[in-house]
């Protein structure tokens, strides 16, 4: 069994956030004022903090073979994690998917994973509800105290209940209201610095948007065009610390266009952005916009708001904060589908770059996906060489 801290510094790390400001590298200003690493003079790592980072795992094997994109793609099982607003369009009735993604095996941790449950029911026409379950699991845990002396053993887990309502306004437009309740289980029980750990817990909800345009030209080919803010709630803590740490407020705005070759053949091309919503640390130097003090009291929607404009080197940084995804999967008869997709992260925001491909199968009303991610750059991630995959029953579908 291996230690906690570990554990928790490669799933923090390798999903592009932070486990702690203080322990980035420090920076300084260059001869041209902009934010540097001292010594090296390569631009500033600044990566943006977040608690709770599970719930920006990517738990689908589509948009994970398409470059973690699914914003604006076509309403799945799977549609809360990105933007519930998609599944107004769905043409089904119901569907249920639970995809399971082993986590950090590249490491030699092979009881991490991270397991998720989806699905959604039409009411109408016009209307659908859904709900989804996503549980991540730490595996086992031997604790010790500073001086190495064994204080018992726990399975760290958290999970995520979320319940989403989303109705069409218009034939072409609908949106969306996710509600979520976030339990994070460490260490409860155990001490630190004096002061019992507890459980973690926070109310949140996310806001979906969703454009699908009337068939286009003689192939009737269709545009997609998404925007979802995630992660809105409470600050989290573990104990009775006055200090609390944000959530993973996200905004995401993607596209998605679907080409109908012929009466068997499909192709859809995707692009996705993303940025999280949380304040940018102080990177040490005079250009910081305000102290890490005031960035710890700032409430969850002040640090929404001041995520756009808070970085220490300016709207250069701002931008350095949004990644993006690209991705493209081919049908066909509805029944095969190849899929590849490429993520690009900044190197001083995370640097997680990578290539990604996959597979789906569909027979009547069941249906999977495969995905396998491909490292292109230094950044290790968890993912590496690791196999995911979902399953999808589609219990609305036609037979024929």
């Amino acid at each position: 069994m291996q230690q906690l801290l570990p554990k928790l510094i490669a799933v923090a790390v390798l999903c592009g956030f932070g486990l702690n400001v203080n322990a980035q590298r420090a920076c300084q200003e260059g001869p041209d004022g902009s934010s540097v690493q001292p010594g090296t003079g390569a631009p500033c790592v600044n990566t943006v903090v977040s608690a709770v980072p599970f719930l920006r795992i990517n738990p689908d094997a589509r948009g994970g073979a398409m470059g973690d994109a699914g914003v604006a793609l076509s309403p799945d099982a799977n549609a809360l994690h990105y933007n519930a607003s998609r599944l107004a369009f769905s043409e089904q009735d119901m569907a249920l998917g639970a995809t399971y993604t082993p986590w950090l095996q590249a490491l030699g941790l092979n009881d991490v994973y991270l397991a998720y449950l989806g699905g959604f029911k039409k009411l109408g026409d016009n209307q659908a509800v859904a709900a989804s379950l996503r549980y991540f699991s730490l595996g086992d845990i031997q604790y010790t105290d500073d001086n190495n002396t064994p204080l018992g053993t726990g399975k760290p887990n958290e999970f995520e209940i979320a319940l989403a309502y989303t109705r069409l306004l218009s034939e072409n437009f609908g949106l969306s209201i996710t509600g979520k309740y976030i339990n994070s289980n460490l260490a409860s029980g155990q001490q630190s610095g004096g002061q019992i750990i507890e459980v973690g817990q926070a109310i949140a909800a996310d806001i979906g948007a969703n454009f699908r345009s009337e068939p286009l030209g003689p192939s009737g080919n269709i545009l997609s065009v998404g925007a979802a803010i995630t992660n809105i709630g409470n600050k989290i803590t573990y104990t009775q610390d006055t200090i609390r740490d944000f959530l993973p407020a996200n905004l995401g705005i993607g596209a998605a266009y679907t080409f109908n070759l012929d009466q068997y053949n499909q192709i859809t091309i995707t692009a996705e952005t993303n940025k999280l919503l949380v304040p940018t640390p102080c990177d040490g130097t005079s250009k910081c916009k305000q102290t890490q003090t005031e960035i710890n009291n700032q409430s969850p929607i002040s640090g929404i708001f001041s995520s756009f404009s808070d970085a220490p080197d300016g709207f250069s940084e701002e931008l350095r904060e949004f990644n993006f995804s690209i991705g493209a999967e081919y049908w066909y008869a509805e029944q095969f589908a190849l899929r590849a997709g490429y993520f690009h992260e900044d190197q001083t925001k995370g640097g997680r770059r990578y290539l990604t491909a996959g597979l789906g199968l569909k027979y009547n009303i069941f249906g999977i996906n495969l995905s396998y991610l491909v490292p292109t750059g230094n950044q290790r991630n968890p993912l590496d060489n690791t196999l995911r995959f979902s399953v999808l029953f589609d219990f609305g579908a036609n037979p024929e």
